[in-house]
């Protein structure tokens, strides 16, 4: 056993070098259960660290929730042709969001026995390739979505408990699937890119949205979610090809773009 003692600055100084050169990871678990066919993918994985669950979609619409206990929770959307591009978590609702071509999925997995109630916002005007959760309602009976489709509009969907509350059948014991007029909810939009919108997140740090695009000129938009209501100069940045991907790093206070 070897020891050593060193001042207090060069403790610090070694400390925030160590910290820049290891990346620490949680140790590394296999989920045994196929929730897909071998003739699918999975096109989104959302942690929601609060329930301790993960949510998962699939290219061809089935929908999961695994739990800590490693129990699964399952639903498949007949999608016909259109294919599932993202999904995420309600926290409000407490239901799952999934995004398609032309249609918005809110499943209800909190559904008794084998009543799955699953519910379709269609038509959206243009396809959907992204979709996130807006983290900021207090309201508890109401959530916002955003999300980012392939004419370079982001949009901002507000869903609350009376859309679907209302409509759920009861009597029932078949799984419900439940189809919405898109017009009777409250969505705007804003084109800010002039292709693709790859990615969209709400930053709850920063009191801020972020969207990306392969896009050379309108490549990344940071800005407050009010400017998505108005016409107002939106925050900026251009890369050369664009960007595919980004996330933000609280600690370090740095958002990471990919390209």
């Amino acid at each position: 056993i070897f020891g050593y003692f060193i001042g207090e600055s060069d403790a610090v100084s070694s400390q925030l070098k160590e910290e820049n050169m290891v990346f620490l990871v949680t140790e590394k678990q296999q989920i045994t259960h196929a929730v897909v066919k071998r003739q699918d993918v999975i096109k989104g994985i959302v942690k929601v660290p609060h329930l301790d669950f993960t949510v998962t979609s699939s290219q061809k619409g089935v929908l999961t929730i695994f739990n800590n206990q490693g129990r699964v929770y399952g639903i498949y959307v007949e999608m016909d042709t259109a294919w599932i591009t993202g999904c995420d978590f309600l926290p409000q609702l407490k239901c799952v969001v999934a995004v398609t071509e032309r249609t918005v999925i809110v499943w209800d997995y909190k559904s008794k026995g084998s009543q799955n109630n699953c519910f379709i916002i269609k038509p959206m005007e243009n396809g959907l390739l992204c979709v996130c959760t807006v983290t900021m309602s207090d309201h508890l009976a109401k959530d916002n979505i955003l999300m980012g489709d392939d004419k370079g509009y982001v949009h901002l969907l507000a869903v609350t408990s009376d859309h679907f509350g209302l409509k759920q059948c009861k009597g029932k014991k078949e799984s419900q699937l439940q189809v919405l007029d898109s017009k009777t909810f409250n969505i705007v939009k804003r084109k800010l890119h002039d292709d693709w919108v790859v990615k969209v997140k709400y930053i709850s740090d920063l009191n801020c949205f972020g969207s990306c695009s392969s896009d050379s000129i309108h490549s990344f938009v940071l800005d407050d979610i009010k400017r998505l209501e108005d016409n107002l100069p939106v925050k900026e940045f251009s890369v050369p090809r664009g960007v595919n991907a980004f996330t933000y790093c609280g600690k370090a206070k740095v958002i990471v773009t990919g390209g």
